[in-house]
């Protein structure tokens, strides 16, 4: 079943987000390598845009990239990210936003594992909630306890 995620307006993100949460989110700031919340995260679960609770990251598709943030093969579904090109800070990067909420996730690069479809997803923590696999049923989520049978 989808739901129909929404996106907030500006008063009611500056409400729910922390100032970094809403830098990353609404204004394409990075938080620090190696000091942010998922980086080092490997429990089982599902990480979920933090601005609307839009799923966007199984944990089996994360893995240690060795680059400080939150790493991922690949989203669940291509149709809830739009990729962006970006040329800010006199780099070539490809942005990755969210389609729904048009918030700003992090940076996609094409140097991930091999084995793994070649992608790496390097993400903001500060972009996304994790949800724990015991909680997903509670949290409303348990059409993605499937994934992880």
């Amino acid at each position: 079943m989808k739901k129909n995620y929404q996106k907030k307006d500006d008063r009611e993100l500056k409400e729910i987000l922390t100032p970094l949460q809403y830098e990353i989110t609404q204004h394409g700031a990075t938080e620090p390598s190696f000091h942010n919340e998922y980086y080092a995260n490997f429990y089982r679960g599902l990480y979920v845009d933090i601005t609307n609770g839009q799923p966007l990251f199984l944990s089996n598709d994360k893995f240690d990239a060795g680059c400080g943030w939150p790493s991922f093969s690949k989203p669940i579904d291509w149709e809830n990210i739009q990729l962006i090109e970006d040329h800010s800070y006199g780099m070539n990067r490809i942005e990755v936003r969210t389609k729904c909420s048009n918030s700003h996730l992090g940076h996609v690069f094409e140097d991930g594992p091999l084995e793994l479809g070649g992608l790496r997803f390097c993400m903001n923590s500060g972009a996304l909630r994790f949800i724990p696999f015991e909680e997903l049923e509670k949290e409303g989520y348990g059409e993605y306890i499937q994934y992880f049978q």
